[in-house]
């Protein structure tokens, strides 16, 4: 009889791959149907094995987290004697956007004096250590951060505040006895990563903790705050001006899309479509796919299949294109103001979760129909002052760096811990 928990396995550590890349919209859905699939095929047989729950975050966890009866922010009082320790729940990291995101501010706070305690929780198969600070060591230089393997009824160190991070580590956060302030840094609302269940439920709740979110842009911060009651401050997105800056002031002919087939908030099937459209009208124009190896996909149209770039070759492909088609369906993608820097304007599906990140004139918001997205790539390659557009929309991106971000984080630790 095979072992059902050897297909389990198989998905669960390939949708880690994926959710490390920032795609955690399959784990569940998956994980199910396959473990399900092979319990058909045994149904008959005696003495099969059960299926179990599989998710990213332990169960136990989740049933000792009784948050309905008293919520974090519950009787916590200021630190009068600062440890300057911060702990951080995370899962292990990758080179994934969002774990560099959260580095970012992990190696500001340890560039100005303090201790990171750095947790990593996992229902899968557990990273060294040493492949973790390996990891890290590609995008942050942190001097005074350590990393340790989360184990329940395991004490952390002690410190002045304790971060959850994606869904699942709230659980641990919640369960964790420390008078430390515990807040949460949200970079997505993770409950669209699922269909309506289980998984949707268990990441919503989250919310609902008493946790002080430090949110990725306002659209977040004015969602959590709305639905849920939850106490937030955001940061506004920033763009490395020395890594994406405008080099060519030429006309482009060719437009690039942000394709990710794995991970469905960026609707890579709706591009497709706007890109079938655009081609149609704009033979001439090369289009660019990077993001994911899309050689598995029938696309009807010729293209370049960049696969997944390095960071340092980006800003070389950005500057020979005219347009950038980034579709996200939750929380704005960092792509159009580094697009922006680059002299490409980009074509962005309309809607609160990307205008209250970045409002800029130069981003063309479009309706969410092929036609109208693709009409609005037309429109603005059919400028006759292109290219000066481009150079105004580069000039005249406010987002010029991390630097404001981190300062506004490291504020709010001010005020929360020691104000």
């Amino acid at each position: 009889m095979p072992d059902i928990n050897t297909p389990k396995k198989y998905f669960l550590a390939s949708v880690d791959v994926l959710r490390k890349d920032g795609a955690r919209v399959f784990i569940a859905k998956s994980l199910r149907k396959v473990a399900k699939s092979v319990d058909n095929l045994e149904g008959e047989k005696k003495n099969h094995k059960k299926i179990k729950f599989s998710s990213i975050v332990d169960r136990r966890d989740v049933m000792l987290a009784d948050w309905s009866l008293k919520k974090e922010t519950d009787g916590y009082k200021k630190n009068t004697n600062p440890l300057k320790v911060i702990n951080w729940i995370i899962s292990p990291p990758s080179n994934g956007g969002g774990h560099q995101n959260m580095f970012r501010f992990i190696e500001y706070l340890d560039m100005n004096g303090y201790q990171n305690n750095v947790y990593l929780y996992t229902t899968l198969d557990r990273m060294h250590i040493e492949e973790a600070e390996a990891n890290v060591a590609g995008y942050a230089k942190l001097a005074n951060t350590h990393f340790y393997h989360y184990e329940r009824n395991t004490p952390l160190a002690e410190c002045d505040a304790l971060f959850a991070t994606g869904w699942e580590t709230a659980y641990a956060v919640y369960n964790e006895q420390t008078p430390a302030k515990k807040f949460y840094f949200v970079q997505d609302f993770e409950p669209y990563f699922y269909s309506i269940g289980t998984e949707y439920i268990l990441a919503e709740n989250t919310y609902k903790f008493g946790f002080h979110g430090v949110t990725a842009g306002g659209w977040l911060s004015d969602k959590l705050r709305s639905d849920y009651g939850m106490h937030c401050d955001s940061y506004d997105f920033g763009a490395n001006r020395e890594l994406y800056r405008l080099t060519n002031l030429s006309q482009r002919k060719e437009v690039f899309f942000y394709a990710r087939p794995v991970t469905e908030r960026r609707a890579f099937d709706l591009g497709i479509m706007v890109l079938e459209l655009f081609h149609k009208q704009h033979p001439e124009y090369v289009i660019n796919l990077a993001g994911w190896d899309v050689s598995d996909y029938e696309i009807p149209f010729p293209y370049v299949n960049h696969k997944s770039l390095n960071l340092e070759d980006l800003s070389e492909l950005y500057n020979r294109c005219a347009i950038g088609l980034v579709l996200s369906l939750t929380n704005m993608s960092l792509l159009p103001l580094e697009l922006l820097l680059c002299g490409v304007i980009p074509v962005v599906n309309d809607g609160d979760n990307n205008r209250l990140v970045s409002d800029s004139p130069y981003i063309a918001y479009s309706d969410s129909s092929p036609a109208d997205l693709a009409r609005n790539m037309s429109n603005i390659v059919e400028r006759e002052n292109l290219t000066e557009y481009a150079k105004k929309a580069a000039d005249g991106t406010v987002s010029a760096s991390w630097d404001t971000a981190k300062d506004t984080f490291g504020a709010v630790l001010n005020r929360e811990l020691y104000g």
